[in-house]
This record gives C-alpha cells, sequence and structure tokens, in this order.
C-alpha cells in the first residue's frame, strides 16, 4: 500500500509519521478527557463528593486516535476528490440571474409569514434569524471590512437591548424613540471604546474588546439599581403601528389594531408586524453597507484591512477610519438589541455574555469575512440548524459543530470568501498621444 500523499505539496507522508501523529492527538484527548469526562461531581448527604469515571478516558483516546488517523489517510483522496467541486462556477445563464437572488430573497422572506405552515414556532424563529443578521452585517463591518479583529461585540447588543429597556420602563418613551436611543448610545459606547485602542493591533485589539464585553456584563449584572441585576428589566413597550397597538385590548386613551381594521383579534399579529419591521431594517442595513463599500469610506475600511501603512502613506487618517467603522457596526448591534428586548419583553445580563459575541463572530467567519451575502446564509445556518436537530436532544450541538467544522474543512475561506474589489481600475492600455489628438 503507498503512502498517503499530503494534500498541499504531493509528495508520500510515511505512515509511520501519521501513526505517530495520531498516538500523539490521542494521548492529548486522554489528558483533557481526565477532568471532563473521568472526574463528575455528585451531590450526596455528606455534601458534594468527586467520583472518579476513569473508563471513559481510554474510550475517548481511541476514538480521537482512530478518527485523527483515518483523517490523515484520507486527506489526500477527499482532497482530490473536492477540486472539481472548488473550482466549480456557475454557469453564465446562473451569473445572469445573480442581481435577481436579493430581491426574490426578500420576497421570500416577506411571504414567509402568510405561508400555510407558518405559525408562531416559525415566525419566532424567522425573527430571530433576522437579528442574528443584522448583528453579523454589524460586525462584518468591522472585522470583515475594516479587518479590526472584536471579541466583545455582544456589548454593544447588550447596551442597545437595555437602552430600550430602561427608556420604555422609566422614562416611559415609545419603542421607537428607544429603538433610535438604543442605537446611538451603542455607537457612542463604541466610539469611546476606540478612542484608546486605535493603536492595538491583532491580539492585542482582540484581548481588549473581550475585556470590554466582559465589563460591560459584569456592570449589567451588578448595578442593580439601574438594570435590575440578574433579575433583569421587565414590561418592555412593543413596537406599534402610528400608535396602533397589538394587544387584545387598547390601553387607556388608544387604540388597538383589530378594532380599527376589523380583522378578529390574533396574537400572531405582533409577531407577524414585529418580523416584517426587522426584516424591513435587516434589508435597509444591507443596502446601507453595500452604498458604503462604494463611498470613499468603504474604501477606507478595505484599505485599512489591507495594509495601515499604505492607508497612511496615502492620505488616509487611520483614526477616522477605525472610528467610524467600529461606531457603524455597533449602530447595527445595537438596534438588533433593541429588536431583541421587545421580541423578549425582558432582558437580563445572561443573554449578552462571551458565547453571544463568539456566535456572531462565527457567522462572519463561516459565512466568509467581507461578504453580505456569506453572512445572510451562515446566520441562517447557525440558526435554523440546532432548530432542526432537536430531534437529536443532548446531541444536536454535537451535529451543529460537526457540521461546522466539515464547512470549514470544505471553505477554509468561508461560504462566500470571495474579496472583489468595490472599485476596479481599467485594465486597457492608454491610447498614443497622436491617436488620442
Amino acid at each position: 500500500m503507498a503512502a498517503p500523499a499530503s494534500p498541499s505539496t504531493g509528495t508520500p507522508i510515511p505512515l509511520a509519521h501519521r501513526l505517530r501523529d495520531a498516538v500523539i492527538a490521542g494521548l492529548v484527548a486522554m489528558a483533557l478527557a481526565v477532568p471532563f469526562l473521568g472526574l463528575r461531581t455528585v451531590n450526596l448527604d455528606q455534601g458534594l463528593v468527586v467520583q472518579a469515571k476513569l473508563a471513559y478516558v481510554p474510550l475517548a483516546g481511541a476514538i480521537v486516535f482512530l478518527g485523527r488517523l483515518v483523517l490523515g489517510l484520507l486527506a489526500a483522496p477527499l482532497a482530490k476528490a473536492a477540486a472539481p467541486l472548488t473550482a466549480w462556477r456557475p454557469p453564465v445563464s446562473a451569473q445572469r440571474l445573480r442581481p435577481w437572488g436579493g430581491p426574490l430573497l426578500v420576497l421570500a422572506a416577506v411571504a414567509l409569514p402568510f405561508l400555510p405552515f407558518a405559525n408562531r414556532y416559525v415566525i419566532d424563529l424567522g425573527t430571530t434569524a433576522l437579528i442574528y443578521i443584522l448583528l453579523a452585517t454589524g460586525l462584518n463591518i468591522t472585522v470583515g471590512l475594516a479587518g479590526l479583529l472584536d471579541l466583545g461585540f455582544a456589548a454593544f447588543y447588550a447596551i442597545g437591548a437595555y437602552t430600550c429597556a430602561l427608556t420604555t420602563t422609566q422614562l416611559h418613551w415609545g419603542f421607537w424613540p428607544a429603538l433610535a436611543a438604543g442605537g446611538l448610545a451603542s455607537s457612542l459606547f463604541a466610539v469611546l471604546l476606540s478612542l484608546p485602542i486605535l493603536r492595538l493591533r491583532g491580539d492585542y485589539l482582540a484581548i481588549v474588546t473581550l475585556g470590554f464585553g466582559e465589563i460591560t456584563r459584569i456592570i449589567i449584572l451588578n448595578w442593580q439599581g439601574l438594570t435590575g441585576g440578574p433579575n433583569g428589566v421587565s414590561g418592555i413597550a412593543r413596537p406599534t403601528l402610528f400608535g396602533l397597538t397589538f394587544d387584545r385590548r387598547a390601553p387607556a386613551g388608544g387604540q388597538t389594531f383589530s378594532d380599527l381594521t376589523g380583522i378578529a383579534y390574533a396574537p400572531e399579529h405582533r409577531l407577524i408586524f414585529l418580523y416584517l419591521v426587522i426584516l424591513a431594517l435587516t434589508v435597509l442595513a444591507a443596502y446601507t453597507v453595500a452604498r458604503l463599500r462604494r463611498l470613499p469610506i468603504g474604501r477606507a475600511w478595505e484599505a485599512l484591512r489591507e495594509d495601515e501603512i499604505a492607508c497612511r502613506s496615502l492620505g488616509i487618517n487611520p483614526t477616522m477610519v477605525k472610528v467610524s467603522a467600529y461606531a457603524t457596526g455597533a449602530l447595527m448591534g445595537g438596534l438588533a438589541g433593541c429588536f431583541f428586548a421587545a421580541r423578549q419583553g425582558f432582558v437580563s445580563p445572561e443573554s449578552f455574555g462571551f458565547m453571544e459575541s463568539a456566535t456572531i463572530l462565527a457567522i462572519v467567519v463561516l459565512g466568509g469575512m467581507g461578504s453580505q451575502a456569506g453572512v445572510i446564509i451562515a446566520a441562517l445556518f447557525i440558526v435554523v440548524l440546532p432548530e432542526l436537530a432537536r430531534g437529536f436532544a443532548d446531541y444536536r450541538m454535537l451535529a451543529f459543530g460537526l457540521a461546522m467544522i466539515l464547512i470549514m474543512i470544505w471553505k477554509p475561506g468561508g461560504l462566500l470568501s470571495g474579496r472583489l474589489p468595490t472599485i476596479r481600475l481599467s485594465t486597457a492600455k492608454p491610447k498614443p498621444v497622436a491617436e488620442a489628438a
């Protein structure tokens, strides 16, 4: 049997090297399995007791050993089989339909609540997907376009949500003024954050943003006089349609949607209206980002992502570019937080931890940094796939993680990883002076 070849260089890799690599991976897995699988805490009469179940440790090592060995042996055949798929390009007829993809997707999204199979669960799932699309659109500006790694984006999400919650419950504002206040508050905090960290790059920038996200969550958790602490804030105002509420009974001096239109009251009306409003805002955000990419500020974001030193040599002010990227991305994160608060009717610090920031960043990376279409596809994948896998009960997150790993192996740059320039210089040769005259 011939030795498997390296997928990158094509040179054969000895089987002994594969076995050594698999053994090392198995030993590492066994070491990690000791605290996670081999030791368990049990609450007995005498208190909390640690029990050892070390039988799972060698089993975990054996599974990782076999998996690593099989992947190593099949790496070259899989790469050869996947080469035609990665090199595939849509035919010309399909490329002509590309400009119609966005409008058709929007029409399908508008029609979703009115389809025969649509119910509260489907509409609520669609609203959640739109919230994550709006969040990922904002983070895509910071990470995908400007190249500024942010691990604490959930902080702006939380600021927008709590601003909406506090202005509607404490100041008795309506939803629409609170929505504007939430977006502006998140954008203001982004500007205040970006000013002290303008000189940081790469890992150091990621650590600072991670710390900002955790500081924001801890402040919300401990400032009980304002935020309610771990109890959160409830009674958040719902969006209205020109002053019309979607409740069963109108408040004093008000009128409901069903009273004015004569349509029988249904709890789904409020969900459908919220879904359509956030859909309109998400479409507007995507269109705005697409337009900004063609403006000087958008081209400055992309230039900063590629080379900050070259930006300075061209006369671009990196300070203003970074601040604008943070502020614009945080604005969309704050708006998404307001819709999250209105959808739930309740906010608490547990909804804005590090895992929320990691999920949003995973959407951007999985979809392809800088790609708006990729962000939409990845958000739908991350939100919908765990729901489809609910039948697997405790194993649904394992299936979800496995699917993400397979996608990143297949498309390491993201689902849509192409970075096309927003402005392409002409490659035509200049005409001679005599011909031009």
